[in-house]
């Protein structure tokens, strides 16, 4: 079983087309969403969806995507997500944030906190849990610490452990408490 992150999927929203030019229409948008998750997330997986899984879709509608997609699949909730996507089937209920801990696959752990906001600081910074967030569909740079999951950040899809961390470690800035103490 592997672990995914995802955010920002924005299922049924009509309003993120204007954003997503490159879909010609709220169709083309979710079926390639879907499609690009299932490539990746098989139904052994697990995936942290971090918030904005569907906007504007119906309750049925809401229901029949998350039906299609792999993975056992964990909500951290965004300004977006409401009863509609609250009462999926989530292998946990809803949260606001999450701490979790993964295995890195080199027989350690990963320690990752997770919110549908970006954070300045975060728990466990200081001892090197990174963080995870959605929200702000890529606008935000990366951190040594913290990147954006969301599918704007990832061409579309969900992203694996190994790819955050890589991504983390290329990045040039570091999270705002650590720079201000490497400046004293």
């Amino acid at each position: 079983m592997a672990t995914f992150f995802t955010a920002d999927t924005h299922f049924g929203d009509t309003h993120i087309l204007r954003q997503r030019t490159r879909f010609a229409s709220l169709d083309e948008h979710d079926e390639t969403l879907i499609r690009l998750w299932n490539e990746v997330v098989s139904p052994a997986d697990e995936v942290w969806h971090l918030g904005d899984f569907a906007a504007g879709a119906s309750r049925a509608r809401c229901r029949e995507i998350f039906a299609r997609l792999n993975g056992a699949k964990r909500l951290i909730r965004g300004n977006h997500d409401t009863n509609r996507v609250l009462t999926l089937p989530w292998a946990d209920p809803p949260a606001e944030s999450a701490r979790i801990r993964i295995p890195d696959g080199a027989g350690s752990e990963c320690r990752f906190f997770l919110a549908h906001y970006a954070h300045r600081a975060w728990p466990g910074l200081w001892r090197g849990t990174r963080h995870l967030y959605g929200h702000s569909h890529g606008t935000i740079p990366d951190t040594r610490r913290s990147c954006d999951v969301g599918v704007d950040a990832w061409d579309d899809r969900p992203v694996g452990v190994a790819a955050l961390i890589a991504r983390q470690k290329a990045a040039t800035l570091l999270p705002d408490e650590l720079q201000r103490d490497a400046a004293r």
